[in-house]
């Protein structure tokens, strides 16, 4: 009886190994573990001073592992494992059934899926290259990342690196959103490596390096003057205009720039000249008709250089025109004649406008607008008035300010005309008839309709006979016959097998006859 006591004494040995074990498992399952051994150890302590009077205390000690396992509710091996009464085999076979019961307790707290994924940085920038380089610096150019992240980019960072060294020096401390450096202060000869970054507020991206590093030295360039292309023709403006004209060039080092005009400098009390180191600004606040002509523009280096042609020209409205006088009236007809004008306003004559004016109404009508001659005939003036006449030149500006007015006046009279009836010569159109086009033989498909054609003419109009193997074709509602300006038809309204034939079209007039024939062959549908 003792032997079986004690070891119903020592199962809370397990419970105690559970305790210690329930902690390594997740905080879930291990207040249920403690709550179980805490309600078999009452029953246990109890039953320990009835053992010395009570002969079935085995039954007792069988019982205590059953309500070990109810709260674990494991399956039926769990009962068998628990009577065994080695401490190793007590410590190891609770350990696996904890482990069950801690599986299912993670779904409902899944820890891992309640932080949010951190998002990536952007990626690298793209076509690094070098678009400029000089002797203390160079210009580097970028596009943007393709994948910049849902915050955007706070800017891009340029460091470099001198060849041989792994001291990369940031360019700029802050970062900035242009896609455009140039590094400054650097020495002649020097190699350069490169990298750019994009930075973001989640992160940094790879950096973008150039293949080779880059070599600071001056790169030599001829002189190049790059004549826009609307100033490679006369460049016009009005009196009174500004000249503002830019022209750029290219060269290195630095090339000399200098305008001159017909080999004189220019006045530059009048003429301001503007020069960068790309380009060089022709101004001119009010232009004037003297600063018309052709301008020299030198761009050199060091015994190299290059000229353009610069062809100003200044107009204004030109003169009016001069000597206009009236040189004839007849019918309703009146001849003006005139001269040039004595200022063209510095450019061509495109023509002269020319108007009128009745003397009952007193308003000036245009009569004739770009008159490229000298002379002009107007017409069809109403009979009774008087007209005077004033001309307009012309020029790229516009209208001359005044105009040139005739000295006299023209009055149109009534004149008296006699209607003389033109005699034309009688001629005899009489003519026998004559085919001009004859009929075609002709093959066609029984059960569709077909036509003839024939052309005839004479005079008078000849009458037209259809006949089928000589044979006059009368009031047949199977033909139709029509003539129409001497083109003759006949339709043959869904011919048969014996509409085949011969068939003739005779034209007759008094002065005579004349008839051509054909041949009609009506086959069956195939």
């Amino acid at each position: 009886m003792t032997g079986k006591t004690a070891p119903a004494a020592k199962k809370p040995a397990p419970a105690a190994a559970k305790k210690k074990a329930a902690p390594a498992p997740k905080e879930g399952a291990a207040p249920k573990e403690e709550a179980a051994p805490k309600e078999e150890a009452a029953p246990k302590e109890e039953a320990a001073p009835k053992e010395e009077a009570a002969p079935a205390p085995a039954a007792a000690t069988e019982e205590p592992p059953a309500p070990e396992h109810p709260p674990e509710q494991p399956p039926a091996p769990t009962d068998e494992s628990a009577p065994i009464p080695t401490e190793a085999g007590a410590e190891a076979t609770p350990a696996p059934a904890e482990d069950s019961t801690a599986a299912p307790a993670e779904p409902p707290a899944p820890e891992p899926e309640v932080e949010k994924p951190k998002e990536e940085p952007p990626s690298c920038p793209l076509s690094l290259a070098v678009e400029e380089v000089s002797e203390n610096s160079f210009t580097l150019t970028w596009k943007a990342p393709e994948q910049m992240g849902r915050a955007g980019l706070d800017g891009y960072v340029v460091e470099i690196c001198k060849d041989g060294s792994s001291d990369w020096k940031a360019v700029n401390q802050e970062p900035f959103l242009s896609t455009r450096c140039t590094v400054p202060d650097l020495s002649s000869g020097d190699k350069i490596h490169v990298r750019v970054v994009a930075v973001s507020a989640s992160g940094t991206s790879a950096p973008a390096t150039l293949e080779q590093p880059v070599l600071i030295r001056e790169i030599l360039q001829l002189p190049k003057i790059r004549m826009p292309r609307h100033l490679r023709e006369t460049y016009i403006r009005r009196v009174g205009d500004a000249v503002n004209i830019m022209i750029p060039f290219q060269g290195k080092p630095q090339p000399e720039v200098s305008w001159s005009k017909g080999g004189q400098p220019l006045d530059s009390s009048h003429i301001n000249i503007r020069t960068t180191a790309r380009d060089t600004i022709f101004y001119i606040r009010q232009a004037q008709r003297t600063d018309s002509g052709k301008y020299e523009l030198t761009v050199h280096i060091n015994g190299a250089e290059d000229k353009a042609t610069l062809d100003i020209q200044v107009v204004e409205p030109p003169g009016p025109p001069q000597n206009l006088k009236l040189v004839d009236v007849w019918g309703f007809n009146v001849a003006l004649e005139w001269t040039p004008p004595a200022d063209n306003g510095n450019a061509e004559i495109k023509g002269y406008r020319v108007q009128k004016s009745d003397k009952k109404s007193g308003k000036w009508f245009t009569v004739l607008e770009r008159c490229t001659r000298t002379s002009c005939t107007i017409s069809d003036l109403i009979i009774g008035n008087t007209y005077s006449f004033r001309v307009f030149s012309e020029n790229i500006c516009g209208l001359s300010d005044s105009a040139a007015v005739a000295s006299g006046v023209a009055h149109i009279e009534k004149t008296k005309t006699t209607y003389q009836p033109e005699k034309i010569p009688q001629r005899d159109m009489m003519e026998p008839p004559k085919f001009t086009q004859p009929l075609t033989d002709r093959t066609t498909t029984r059960g569709y309709s077909t036509h003839l054609f024939c052309s005839v003419r004479g005079f008078p109009q000849p009458k037209i006979i259809w006949l089928k193997n000589q044979m006059e074709i009368r009031e047949d509602p199977k033909y139709i016959a029509l003539i129409d300006q001497g083109v003759c038809s006949l339709e043959i309204r869904k011919p048969g097998p014996f509409d085949g034939g011969v068939y003739t079209c005779k034209a007759v007039n008094p002065l005579g006859e004349a008839s051509v024939d054909c041949k009609l062959d009506v086959k069956g549908e195939s």
